[in-house]
């Protein structure tokens, strides 16, 4: 439930149709295209649907920091269901709205002196893997280091903005592929 075909024999799939037009089922009903290498997977997200869900997230992180008892908390670092675990990983730098992050004053209880109030400013990274999934901690490491070589360093890119740049995808794409071919017991198990 939920996956659809992604690729046919390599060649990617956009809902019915194949990259050069062709009917996905017509390619697959007739026996000369045989055998055949279909790709499974989940519908891809458009970008509406990822701000909304990094949103939500970063919602849920916020209230996580807040709720914790444990003074200085970062928050959510995994949430696990039975069907996938969401790894995050903040850096301990950003900014708060284009300044440096600064304490903030809040009154603990009426009539007390403002306490400093810390919030997390930085970037987040977040991985959604199957629950199995081992070395999710060093391949975040990786996506922050792959993100400080070529986002930050590219004069073209703005913080807060997507990622267009070639070299970051491409990056991105092997160390994802490498976490893959690991395998749920990989290294790290």
């Amino acid at each position: 439930v939920g996956h659809a075909v992604l690729a046919i024999n390599g060649a990617e799939v956009n809902g019915r149709l194949t990259a050069d037009g062709k009917d996905v089922l017509e390619f697959l009903g007739n026996p000369a295209n045989y055998p055949v290498s279909i790709r499974f997977g989940r519908h891809r997200l458009s970008s509406n649907e990822k701000l909304m869900l990094a949103s939500m997230f970063h919602s849920l992180f916020a209230i996580g920091s807040q709720l914790s008892p444990e003074v200085g908390s970062s928050g959510i670092e995994m949430l696990e269901t039975d069907t996938f675990k969401l790894h995050c990983f903040q850096t301990l730098t950003g900014t708060v709205r284009g300044r440096a992050p600064a304490p903030l004053l809040a009154a603990a209880e009426p009539g007390l002196p403002p306490a400093p109030l810390r919030l997390a400013a930085g970037i987040k990274f977040v991985v959604l893997a199957d629950p199995r999934q081992a070395g999710i901690d060093s391949l975040l490491r990786k996506i922050y280091e792959i993100y400080s070589d070529f986002a930050l360093k590219n004069p073209f890119y703005s913080l807060e903005m997507p990622i267009r740049c070639e070299l970051f995808d491409q990056n991105l794409k092997l160390a994802l592929e490498v976490a893959e071919k690991a395998g749920p017991f990989g290294p790290g198990s």
